[in-house]
């Protein structure tokens, strides 16, 4: 199942205006529609697959990288940011983006001025990834 016009409708109407070229969603907004889902980015503008990801609560999902394992991760959302710290960052620091949709569609864009990295939600589905058990720590 694909995010379509009616995911894209209901997160317009979480906005207080109509969409424009670009517009930010809060975070909550974001993780409001996804939770409970899975979740395919893509890379923009290129469109390769980059990851998978499994939104099991709103603090907490499983990221699964084309071709590796899966890895959870703690959710939060400082400053109008969606950040992941993730089981295996090795430096603790977690990573942050930006949600907003762009020509109806829903991206998200890294919260760094270093790395302007933007992928696009393909699609949103049901369907969970099948990992082993969430961490109990």
């Amino acid at each position: 199942m694909t995010i379509g016009k009616a995911g894209i409708a209901a997160l317009l109407a979480l906005l207080p205006l109509a969409a424009q070229a670009q517009t930010r969603i809060t975070p909550e907004a974001f993780l409001s529609a996804v939770q409970g889902k899975t979740v395919m980015f893509h890379d923009y503008p290129t469109g390769e697959l980059v990851g998978t990801e499994e939104f099991l609560s709103p603090t907490l999902s499983v990221w699964r990288m084309v071709g590796r394992g899966c890895v959870y991760g703690q959710i939060t959302t400082p400053d109008g940011q969606i950040c992941f710290l993730y089981d295996d960052d090795e430096d603790g620091i977690p990573v942050c983006w930006w949600p907003f949709l762009h020509e109806d569609r829903l991206m998200v864009r890294l919260a760094t001025f270093t790395h302007s990295e933007i992928q696009e939600v393909r699609s949103i589905s049901e369907d969970g990834l099948n990992c082993p058990s969430a961490p109990i720590s």
